[in-house]
């Protein structure tokens, strides 16, 4: 090999280097290997579960865009390891290196160290991290989770006992703007946050949000049509306190043509019986049986999502808010996908829901 063959091949090397690195940095919601990943799912089990012993509340079913059916992580929640664990990364080194060409926002309704709570903020719990070419949006249900940033990685202690669910989507810069949006009618209470001012022209809701400046009227409800990184649909129902009323029959089910199987939080003030009331129906799921054959009630599960209670339609959402009366008052709202491996995975857990007459019915 000549000398200039040499030079040749070693730029060719170098600049293939540069190519993998550079897409390797990209920020994106990454899988329990740490490679980008263009979305993924979770679903942390309850502590309690019906014919088996307590487990230890950390561990978790998991599923991402390469992967057709929920599998049981080698890992636990608290790990990070894991899905979360390795998205969050990115966010803490984010925060290390004070990169100016890099945003972020993260919210709870419950946040951490803090007895604090504002009713007039959304019932929302989230996180998201940007650059100006893409980034990646976390909805989950966990309280007072994650950690301020100074921190570290970790997951709550109360987060163990209830089952709890989360979904990241990677989305390139041009979906940030309707994300922009929908957050604004969210009004979350955020408790980290970085918005530089390369990011005013795009993200100036969330700006303001991060300031807590005054901010724009809101229309009582709002929805967007978002596409992932990898040109997945998603549609995003965002509703402000201005919506007063049950976002799943109100709302959801009516737009999205089809009858719903709810699973949401009950513990909390007066939950709302399954309501046929309208031309497409609202049912409580009551049972969830695991692909391990465990059980649990959703008394056990703090988790917010629904799905077609038709396999036609193929709809599951995830999100932010229970059937509750109370919540009629508060902001919030879903993240929704045809996507037929979510579909599958989320219908095939629903062993009981209750019908109009308080009866319970098999799947």
């Amino acid at each position: 090999m000549t000398v200039r063959s040499m030079w040749c091949h070693f730029v060719l090397l170098l600049h293939l280097s540069t190519t993998i690195s550079l897409g390797a940095a990209e920020i994106s919601c990454r899988n329990e290997d740490g490679n980008p990943i263009d979305w993924f799912v979770l679903y942390k089990l309850p502590k309690f579960t019906e014919e088996e012993s307590a487990g230890l509340g950390l561990e978790y079913m998991y599923l991402d865009s390469l992967t057709h059916a929920w599998r049981l992580s080698k890992y636990l929640i608290n790990m990070t390891q894991g899905g979360l664990g390795q998205t969050l990364k990115q966010l803490y080194e984010t925060y290390e290196s004070k990169n100016n060409s890099v945003a972020y926002a993260i919210y709870n309704d419950e946040v951490p160290h803090s007895k604090a709570f504002n009713w007039k903020k959304g019932h929302t719990k989230g996180f998201l991290l940007l650059d100006k070419s893409q980034g990646f949006w976390v909805i989950h249900s966990v309280p007072l989770f994650p950690p301020f940033l100074e921190d570290g990685y970790g997951y709550p202690a109360t987060g163990k006992e209830y089952g709890q669910t989360a979904i990241c989507v990677t989305f390139k810069y041009d979906q940030f703007t309707e994300i922009d949006q929908q957050l604004l009618s969210y009004n979350p209470s955020i408790y980290n946050c970085f918005i530089p001012d390369i990011f005013q022209d795009h993200l100036p809701n969330l700006q303001k949000l991060c300031a807590r400046s005054r901010l724009p009227p809101v229309p009582p409800r709002h929805l967007s049509k978002l596409q992932s990184a990898h040109g997945e649909t998603f549609l995003h129902f965002a509703k402000s306190h201005l919506f007063v009323d049950d976002i799943y029959v109100a709302w959801v089910a009516q737009e999205l043509k089809t009858h719903l199987l709810v699973e949401s939080w009950q513990h909390s003030g007066h939950s709302l019986p399954s309501n046929c009331s309208l031309q497409y129906h609202v049912y409580n799921i009551h049972t969830i049986e695991t692909p391990l054959k465990s059980t649990f009630n959703s008394i056990n599960d703090h988790s917010k999502w629904c799905v077609s209670k038709s396999p036609e339609d193929q709809w599951t959402c995830i999100g932010d808010l229970n059937r509750a009366a109370e919540q009629a008052w508060r902001s919030g709202g879903f993240i929704c996908t045809q996507n037929q491996n979510i579909y599958k995975a989320f219908r095939n857990l629903v062993m009981r829901y209750e019908s109009c007459n308080d009866s319970s019915t098999l799947r």
